[in-house]
């Protein structure tokens, strides 16, 4: 793995502005210049591991608010199949392209990968370049038929390598052989037949999954709804907002437990006085510091 780390690394530092294969380190920082934490050699941002583990307490509602009030309408992406229902994953994105397959594209992509070093372009190559926490994030343009990134060994891999799992916009197989593992993923349906007519055309650029543009280095939260990518810059406050939905709801429920109230004088902001500031200070002292 750190060797193909290294190759991917050379890659990146040397390759023309307009590759299509990758962004050069100063892209990468470029297109993520409000990363506020430290980054991997290529440039990918490196949220924390400590914000990782905040993030694996929260759900999708409790920070989509958030992104969208910071002008970040399309991080969320649903409608998926989800192969370990109410168990997250949680990580950094580590995005991957493919297209459709054109020989002459496929040919001269080829031969700028063998130049450099990479080798044969296909799954396996980004598969061997992943590290702890990333999460892969597979732009296959929701391909199904054929359309399988992984099946059961590959799916094994990624797990013992990464501690994640995966989010595939395309198939996956070998479901009987994976869900036992306890690897969380994300696809968008099944196929006997391995991958094939298609074609690797992008490392960790910006990749499209569903309506949501994914950058690499997003913080990645999939649950029970869907997948939210969270632009590292946000990922604090968005660990603070959740902490006051969940204060605000906690407090909210044990009032509706007394069945004293109604619930329009619960839900939303109570329209009394000593209830808004009974609900503001209770927020108060109990968010995470």
């Amino acid at each position: 793995m750190k060797h193909a780390t290294l190759l991917l690394l050379t890659f990146a530092l040397h390759a023309p502005a307009g590759a299509q294969f990758l962004l050069t380190r100063d892209q990468m920082i470029a297109y993520t210049a409000e990363n506020p934490y430290e980054r991997f050699a290529d440039g990918r941002p490196k949220v924390p591991d400590s914000l990782l583990e905040k993030v694996k307490t929260l759900i999708t509602e409790e920070v989509y608010g958030l992104t969208k009030a910071k002008g970040y309408p399309n991080q969320f992406a649903g409608d998926w199949k989800i192969l370990q229902p109410g168990k997250r994953l949680v990580g950094r994105a580590f995005t991957v392209q493919f297209m459709p397959t054109r020989p002459d594209v496929a040919k001269a992509m080829q031969a700028e990968a063998d130049k450099r070093g990479i080798g044969r372009l296909r799954n396996q190559t980004v598969i061997d370049m992943l590290g702890p926490n990333d999460v892969i994030v597979v732009d296959l343009f929701g391909k199904t038929d054929a359309g399988t990134f992984v099946g059961d060994k590959l799916a094994y891999y990624i797990w013992k390598t990464t501690g994640t799992g995966l989010i595939v916009d395309g198939g996956m197989f070998w479901l009987g052989k994976i869900i036992p593992t306890g690897m969380p993923a994300y696809y968008r349906g099944v196929s006997p037949e391995s991958l094939q007519n298609v074609m690797l055309t992008g490392i960790n650029i910006p990749v499209r999954i569903g309506n949501t543009t994914v950058m690499p280095g997003d913080v990645v939260l999939g649950d029970e709804e869907g997948v939210m990518f969270l632009p590292p810059h946000l990922v604090q406050e968005a660990i603070t907002a959740a902490d006051s939905t969940k204060a605000r709801d906690q407090w909210i429920k044990s009032k509706m437990d007394q069945r004293r109230y109604k619930s329009s004088e619960l839900y939303g902001r109570p329209s009394d006085p000593a209830l808004r500031k009974e609900l503001d200070e209770y927020i108060r002292t109990h968010q995470q510091q």
